[in-house]
């Protein structure tokens, strides 16, 4: 049967799985107009929109933490250019299954004149052997690779793979983008448009927080909420945050991250720092961390604190306090957690002193 025609089959039996999978794969954007977040990329003017655009889509590394559209815009570019979209997920995935889905795009471009995307989710996770397997066919054409990667693809893929793909940084969702998508979601009658949900401030809130930057996570807590919330009488399902909280199996910390709480619990933890009292300075971290804060800023105002209260008592407090942050940075959350942790308790338990000044 000609491979148009199995597309076609394809499409019908996608559109049946669709219909009945998760609210994250039914919300699943189909084109540059309704993705969400990333401006920087796909932004109006930007590099990568002009390349999908104009049809001269080089090899491509998505580099980003889940949920935050590395599948979903692979699927986008395949969609605009009209190419077969052959993905392979690099966990399971073997050189016998780079080598099927290869030949298969050699017989479509030679037959059909057709581009083959070969979409590797989680590519860091190939050996060196399975990533060398891909070079010639990306070097020569056959496929048009585009790789997914939660890690450093400096580090974790090979410098000849690397030197024929371009590399794209993608950015944890904002709240605000969360927000957008969950509004979309409550109306789009694919998505939980037929259940006339209303979600109420203090649960979009909570749920934009407690996904931190993860739609996919967002999706899911909304999606077990609504289902879980029976209408009222006039046919509505009001999901409060308690409906939210339930769902997300987790507690609303209460914490405005741009307000008074932002300042009062830093200075909660600059102040047990500063008074020797390393359970109460964890507490403040962990406060702060479960609520959604920036470990960044954490780690900058560590570092301020190794400089300006410990000093020359200990100078070697600002060494850990500069590798907390580089911790942070190269391993991303949860992990860097522990490397705060870490630098909290050593600048609590150290000598202080300010003659620095």
């Amino acid at each position: 049967m000609p491979e148009r025609i199995m597309d076609l089959f394809d499409a019908g039996a996608e559109k049946l799985k669709k219909s009945q999978s998760p609210l994250a794969a039914r919300m699943r954007p189909e084109g540059l107009s309704e993705f969400v977040g990333q401006d920087h990329l796909i932004g109006e003017g930007r590099a990568l929109r002009l390349a999908i655009e104009g049809d001269k889509i080089p090899s491509l590394i998505f580099w980003g933490p889940p949920g935050s559209g590395k599948t979903t815009l692979a699927n986008i570019i395949a969609r605009r250019l009209d190419a077969h979209f052959s993905a392979l997920s690099a966990v399971s995935a073997g050189v016998a299954d780079l080598r099927r889905v290869v030949e298969e795009a050699r017989e479509r471009l030679k037959f059909e004149r057709r581009r083959t995307i070969l979409f590797i989710d989680e590519i860091h996770r190939f050996n060196k052997s399975q990533q060398d397997a891909i070079l010639p066919y990306v070097e020569d054409g056959t496929v048009v690779l585009i790789g997914a990667t939660t890690e450093n693809p400096s580090f974790e893929v090979n410098s000849a793979l690397l030197s024929r793909a371009q590399v794209y940084v993608l950015n944890p969702l904002s709240e605000k983008e969360i927000s957008l998508i969950l509004k979309r979601s409550l109306e789009d009658q694919n998505g939980l448009g037929n259940y006339h949900a209303r979600l109420l401030e203090d649960a979009e809130k909570h749920i934009s927080s407690f996904a931190q930057g993860d739609a996919r996570i967002a999706l899911n807590i909304l999606e077990l909420a609504v289902m879980t919330t029976p209408p009222d009488k006039d046919g509505w399902r009001v999901v409060g945050l308690p409906q939210v909280e339930d769902a997300a199996q987790k507690k609303s910390l209460r914490y405005d991250k741009s307000g008074e709480q932002h300042y009062d619990l830093i200075s909660a933890l600059h102040k047990t720092m500063r008074g020797s009292d390393p359970d109460a300075a964890i507490y403040w971290l962990g406060r702060m961390l479960e609520a959604g804060e920036d470990p960044l800023y954490i780690a900058r105002r560590v570092i301020r604190f190794a400089t300006e209260d410990v000093g020359l008592a200990d100078p070697q407090g600002l060494v850990v306090a500069m590798a907390a942050q580089q911790a942070v940075h190269f391993l991303g959350m949860p992990e860097g957690k522990l490397a705060l942790a870490e630098a909290v308790i050593y600048l609590a338990t150290s000598p202080k002193s300010n003659s620095v000044y």
